[in-house]
């Protein structure tokens, strides 16, 4: 797997890897910073063969829920139920062919499985989750290109209540997504072909616009992970280019600027990230990353180890998203 030919970006560390080893595991990065108090971070990521892992900013481990085959997570905080507050959390599961929900309680960080909304997708892919004013939306994809948007609530006895609020397809598969909740917008990864642009209400319609195409100068099949990295005053769509292990980046509080792209070099005691897949995105400071942070899955977290050769392990690496901005040379 070639290392990164974008821009060159310094790891700033590495988390511990994913319990599964010789194998296609870790997968997708999300990132929750307490409102109240930036140091308080929890870095959510799969292992598609395991379960739910928690991290900690210095890369350790701090909790595990074993359950089974999970690839996209992403949350939304805020979200109510019977006993106050909670960040919601959700991962696309296919093994039980669905979203897999779980409940993270603020106060003491502690994630608890909620159950699963279940979904008539052939293979559950890829997940992102937003919120439609008060609502919280749980959109999921599909390897056959079909997608699915629901509506998820606590009822009064606190059980999960999923509403279809709609359903489309791109022409292939899709895996990585992300919602601009200021502005109502689904940005879809279709792997092949490049990024679509729709709109989040139903009532919108379901014709999407391609943003960015693949394979290009910019993006390099396989189209994987999306995150936005929002700021007070700009709002960013960064996109995972796995076929050359980089990063490309666009402005998108207005009509999509390109601004370049990056790679995470090794450095900090990491290996540089070689086929490149889940990212997320945080544009405010989550503890020391007083600017930003971004982290990414690394296919093989051995320097110089070859997905064919068995990836021995795979985790995520965390960037310090005020290296990326001053190496695309981004105001």
């Amino acid at each position: 797997m070639i290392v990164g030919v974008g821009t060159p970006v310094p790891a700033a560390l590495e988390t511990e890897a994913v319990v599964t080893r010789n194998a296609d595991a870790a997968d997708d990065p999300e990132i929750w910073v307490d409102p109240r108090d930036p140091n308080r971070v929890v870095i959510f990521g799969t292992d598609k063969q395991a379960g739910l892992y928690s991290y900690g900013l210095d890369g350790r481990i701090t909790g595990f829920i074993p359950d089974g085959r999970l690839n996209n997570v992403d949350l939304r905080d805020g979200f109510p139920t019977p006993q106050g507050p909670r960040v919601l959390v959700a991962a696309s599961d296919r093994g039980r062919m669905g979203a897999a929900l779980y409940l993270m309680d603020p106060a003491t960080l502690e994630t608890r499985p909620w159950g699963v909304a279940p979904l008539d997708l052939a293979e559950p892919y890829g997940l992102c989750v937003g919120r439609m004013g008060e609502k919280f939306i749980v959109i999921v994809n599909g390897t056959d290109g079909q997608v699915r948007q629901i509506e998820v609530k606590a009822g009064p006895d606190g059980a999960i209540a999923a509403t279809e609020q709609r359903r489309f397809a791109v022409p292939s598969q899709p895996e990585g997504c992300v919602v601009d909740d200021v502005r109502g917008l689904l940005y879809l990864g279709e792997e092949a072909k490049g990024i679509w642009r729709f709109p989040l209400d139903p009532a919108a319609g379901s014709a999407g616009t391609l943003i960015a195409t693949a394979p290009s100068e910019q993006l390099q099949p396989d189209v994987e992970g999306l995150t936005l990295v929002c700021e007070p005053l700009a709002t960013y769509l960064v996109a995972s280019s796995q076929g050359d292990s980089a990063y490309a980046v666009w402005r998108v509080d207005g009509e999509p600027t390109y601004l370049g792209r990056f790679s995470i070099m090794g450095a900090n005691g990491a290996d540089p990230v070689t086929g490149t897949d889940g990212i997320a995105g945080y544009g405010g400071q989550a503890g020391r990353f007083t600017g930003g942070l971004f982290v990414a899955q690394d296919d093989s977290d051995t320097e110089g180890e070859q997905p064919a050769a068995g990836r021995a392990r795979q985790n995520f690496k965390l960037v310090d998203w005020r290296e990326v901005k001053a190496a695309l040379r981004i105001p």
